[in-house]
């Protein structure tokens, strides 16, 4: 199961040395997760993400927050962007080294080609592009809407000379029409920010999964990292044109005498009955 508690919808920041331990042991205290509200490496005083209680919640299972807003993606990684100017610091991994080896050994283990085309939706500093180049892949791109976040990924890309992986500066709600054809899309953490836009969080959380059908082949693959949702809702958010194939193992916790997962990671196929269709709303 993944048990999520209101006050503790993000993780502690990931790749600190302390988490590296509890993630080798394979159990996360409620102690080490600290009740963190925020992506890893993006802290914000006072901006706690939460689920409305009671009555008259809607469809809306979050409170709007700034780490929904383009405009605090782009000052963080501005700010990132210096860093590594200063210091050759790319910056944080979102859930740690784990979560891209996590990845990695998922497209092994299915013995994807590693020409297959691989999109990064919301690619950061683009360090997962990096390791999936270092374990052979071939036809890598990574998008973001932040133009910090790919200069910053640009940087990194140069100075570890992986000049084969493609980036660009790409609104994944509103895809250019050269955007398509994919074999694999990955998501660690954007479809969490959008859920947590202040304008119109649902509406985009259904455009999100217009575009990625728009993106990905039918029969294609998507592979998503969650810290706000269990496995039961990206089931019902995913439930129109795709089918779940597998739930990945992700570090555990425990609380209650309960054990939880402090993130979900899952793995779609697109279908390919009515792949033409578009996605319903409503």
């Amino acid at each position: 199961m993944t048990l999520l508690i209101d006050f503790k919808h993000f993780g502690s920041p990931a790749g600190s040395e302390s988490e590296s331990s509890e993630r080798q042991s394979g159990a996360l205290s409620m102690a080490e997760l600290g009740g963190a509200a925020v992506l890893p490496g993006m802290a914000v005083a006072g901006e706690r993400p939460v689920r409305p209680a009671g009555p008259g919640r809607g469809d809306e299972p979050f409170s709007p927050s700034v780490l929904g807003t383009r405009e605090h993606w782009d000052a963080a990684y501005e700010r990132e962007l210096q860093t590594f100017e200063d210091i050759g610091d790319a910056g944080e991994i979102w859930f740690g080294e784990e979560s891209m080896v996590r990845i990695i050994r998922w497209l092994e283990k299915q013995k994807v080609p590693l020409d297959s085309s691989v999109l990064d939706i919301g690619t950061g500093n683009g360090v997962l592009l990096i390791q999936l180049a270092r374990s052979g892949y071939t036809n890598l791109t990574g998008i973001d809407y932040s133009p910090s976040a790919i200069q910053l990924s640009e940087k990194v890309r140069e100075k570890e000379g992986m000049s084969n992986i493609k980036l660009k500066v790409e609104d994944f709600l509103a895809p250019s029409a050269e955007l398509s054809g994919f074999e694999i899309c990955i998501d660690k953490g954007t479809f969490d920010a959008i859920s947590l836009n202040p304008d119109n969080a649902v509406g985009k959380r259904k455009q999100y999964v217009r575009s990625l059908c728009s993106v990905l082949k039918p029969e294609g693959f998507f592979l998503i990292t969650s810290c706000n949702w269990t496995k039961e809702e990206l089931l019902k958010e995913f439930r129109e044109g795709f089918e779940i194939l597998e739930e990945l193992p992700t570090p555990k916790f425990c609380f209650g005498g309960r054990i939880g997962n402090s993130v979900t990671a899952l793995v779609f196929q697109r279908k390919k009955v009515n792949m033409n269709v578009a996605v319903k709303e409503g």
